[in-house]
């Protein structure tokens, strides 16, 4: 049982519902997550602002989902986890190489030095190391992608942190975070 309101369509005020209508339209259904978040609709239409800006960041979905996915495990969400192995196996990424993003590494090196620095940010709440920041920049990740990690985190963290008091009803296929 969640801890917060997971609402119903029915339930939903006249903005969450306009949201969810938007949501359907993209997804075919509403998350739980989303359901959660429609108990302040600012709030579910920040979240949805912020990663349909990000989407049109200069990283690529399966990118964005990697970071989504270490956050996913360095924060031990298992919304999370279950949530963006689903969209991650939806654009055809490797099972293993899912599991190895929940776990912070990849096979590709630019992504894997992506996700290094994004666990760093993420384990040391912002306060990265000159030497955090100098292999980023030896990887090729230059000021914009560095920032474009930091904002795709903090969206990922804020929906880590909301199933963690929410405790949201997983409605993907589960895994665990920290079992990958």
């Amino acid at each position: 049982m969640t801890r917060l309101t997971q609402l119903t369509d029915e339930a939903a005020s006249p903005a969450a519902a306009e949201l969810f209508s938007a949501i359907k339209s993209k997804v075919g259904m509403v998350p739980n997550l989303y359901r959660v978040l429609a108990n302040e609709p600012a709030a579910l239409a920040a979240n949805l602002g912020l990663n349909e800006a990000l989407g049109k960041g200069s990283f690529d979905a399966p990118t964005r989902e990697a970071i989504a996915l270490v956050s996913a495990g360095a924060n031990n969400c298992d919304y999370c986890a279950s949530a963006h192995t689903a969209i991650s196996k939806s654009l055809k990424v490797d099972p293993a190489e899912i599991s190895a993003r929940l776990r912070g590494t990849s096979s590709d090196p630019k992504l894997a030095a992506i996700l290094t620095f994004a666990t760093a940010v993420i384990e040391k709440r912002g306060f990265v190391s000159n030497e955090d920041l100098a292999a980023a920049r030896n990887a090729n990740l230059n000021d914009g992608e560095i920032v474009e990690t930091i904002a795709n985190v903090i969206a990922n963290i804020f929906t880590n942190y909301l199933n963690h008091v929410a405790e949201t009803e997983i409605d993907f296929p589960v895994v665990n975070a920290q079992a990958a």
